[in-house]
C-alpha cells in the first residue's frame, strides 16, 4: 500500500513539472541583441549569434549565407559609416518555442542626405545554448 500511494504520488508530482520553455529566454536574448545595435556595440551584437550563423537578408541576396562573428560585426560597422544614427525601434516580439519574431522600424540618415524608415520584420532561431544560429530578416529592398 505504501509503495502504491508512493508511485501515485511521484506520478502526480511529476505531471505538474513545467514543460521546458525557452520563450522567455529567447525573448530576453533578442531584446539584450537589439540594444546593443541601439548602442551600436557591434561586437556584443555578434556574440548573440552562434559561432557561425545563417543570414537571410535582401542586402546579401536572396538565399541564405554563412557569417562568422567578425563577418556579423563587420557589417553592421559599415552600415553604421553609412548611417552614423542607425536605430532599430522594435514594436513587437512573439515567441514559440525556439523561434522568436521581431517586428521594428530600423531609421537613419546618410550624411547630408535625408532621414529614412523601414519596416522591417526578423525571424530569429535559437540554439538551445540561446544563442541565434539562424536570422531571417524580410523587408522591402526598394
Amino acid at each position: 500500500m505504501k509503495l502504491k500511494t508512493l508511485i501515485i504520488v511521484a506520478v502526480a508530482m511529476s505531471a505538474c513539472v513545467a514543460p521546458d520553455n525557452n520563450n522567455e529566454t529567447n525573448i530576453s536574448a533578442a531584446k539584450s541583441m537589439f540594444a546593443a545595435f541601439n548602442r551600436h556595440d557591434w561586437k556584443t551584437m555578434a556574440g548573440h549569434y552562434a559561432d557561425t550563423a545563417r543570414f537571410l537578408d535582401p542586402s546579401l541576396g536572396q538565399s541564405y549565407v554563412k557569417m562568422t562573428h567578425a563577418e556579423t560585426a563587420a557589417k553592421y560597422a559599415a552600415m553604421q559609416k553609412m548611417f552614423p544614427d542607425i536605430k532599430d525601434d522594435v514594436t513587437a516580439m512573439h515567441a514559440s518555442d525556439s523561434v522568436v519574431v521581431v517586428e521594428f522600424t530600423s531609421s537613419g540618415m546618410p550624411s547630408g542626405g535625408e532621414k529614412w524608415h523601414l519596416p522591417i520584420c526578423s525571424v530569429l532561431t535559437f540554439n538551445k545554448d540561446g544563442k541565434i544560429v539562424k536570422d531571417a530578416t524580410y523587408y522591402d529592398n526598394e
